[in-house]
C-alpha cells in the first residue's frame, strides 16, 4: 500500500512539474528584456515552486547546514550530485546567481531548455575535449567578474546513495586558473529522490556547506583532493545509516 501511495504522489508531482514548466518557460521569456538579476529571480520562481511541490506532494523536506560559510565574494561551488533535486534547490537557495556548467544538449529540451537559455549558464560540447574546458575558463572568468557563482559537480553524474564517483578535476582547474576559492557541498538528496527512480520518497534532505578553500598553494589535483575529502567525510555525518549499512 505504501508503494502505491508513493507512486500516486510521484505521478501527481511529475504532472504538476511538467505543467509548471510549460506555463513558466514562456512567462520567463516575456521578461528577457529585464536586467539579469531580475530575470534570474523571475525564472528561479519555478525552482521555488517545484521544491515546495516536492515537499507538499511527496513529503521531501530539507534542512541546511553551514550556509553561513558562503562568502560575499566570487566562488566556485563543488557539490555532491545524487539527483535532480539539488540542481533545482541550489539555484534558488544560494545568495548569488548560479552558473551551471552542463552539456549543451540540455538547451534543446522544449520549454525547460528554452528557459534556461535565458540565464548565463555555460553549455559545453563534451566532444571537443580540451577546447570545451578552454571555453569554460573564458566564460567562467566573465561570470565570476560579473558577480555570479559557478557550480560544478566533480563526480560528473548522479551517484547512487552511499557510493562515491570518480572526482574529476575540472572545477579545481578552473579555481586555480582564476584564483577563485572553492566551496564544497555535501547533500543526501538521493535518499528521497533516488537516481533513475520514478518514485519519490518522503524524508529530509540535508544540504551541508563547507568553508571556502583557497586555491593558493595547491595544484588542481591537490585542491580537488581537499574537496573530495571534505565532501566524503561530511556524507558520513549527514547519512550515517547509509554508510553504516554499506560497510556492515
Amino acid at each position: 500500500m505504501l508503494r502505491i501511495i508513493q507512486f500516486i504522489r510521484s505521478l501527481i508531482f511529475l504532472l504538476i512539474m511538467i505543467a509548471a514548466t510549460v506555463i513558466w518557460a514562456p512567462i520567463s521569456m516575456l521578461f528577457a528584456f529585464l536586467p539579469y538579476n531580475q530575470r534570474y529571480y523571475i525564472t528561479s520562481r519555478w525552482n521555488v515552486f517545484i521544491i515546495w511541490a516536492a515537499k507538499v506532494i511527496c513529503g521531501i523536506h530539507y534542512q541546511t547546514k553551514g550556509f553561513e560559510n558562503f562568502p560575499d565574494a566570487p566562488v566556485i561551488l563543488l557539490a555532491k550530485h545524487q539527483s535532480a533535486w539539488e540542481t533545482i534547490f541550489l539555484l534558488m537557495a544560494t545568495p548569488r546567481p548560479l552558473v551551471f556548467v552542463f552539456k549543451k544538449e540540455i538547451t534543446y529540451i522544449p520549454f525547460f531548455g528554452w528557459a534556461i537559455s535565458l540565464l548565463r549558464m555555460i553549455p559545453i560540447d563534451r566532444s571537443k575535449g580540451k577546447d570545451a574546458f578552454a571555453q569554460v575558463v573564458v566564460h567562467g572568468k566573465k561570470r565570476l567578474a560579473d558577480g555570479q557563482w559557478i557550480i560544478m559537480f566533480p563526480e560528473g553524474t548522479r551517484i547512487a546513495v552511499g557510493k562515491k564517483g570518480n572526482y574529476k578535476g575540472g572545477g579545481a582547474r578552473l579555481a586555480v586558473e582564476t584564483n577563485t576559492p572553492v566551496v564544497p557541498i555535501a547533500l543526501n538528496s538521493g535518499e528521497c529522490w533516488p537516481k533513475n527512480s520514478f518514485i519519490k520518497k518522503p524524508g529530509t534532505v540535508t544540504v551541508s556547506v563547507g568553508k571556502p578553500i583557497s586555491p593558493e598553494g595547491y595544484n588542481p589535483v591537490e585542491l580537488m583532493q581537499q574537496v573530495e575529502n571534505w565532501i566524503e567525510a561530511e556524507m558520513r555525518v549527514i547519512s550515517p545509516d547509509v554508510y553504516r549499512q554499506e560497510h556492515s
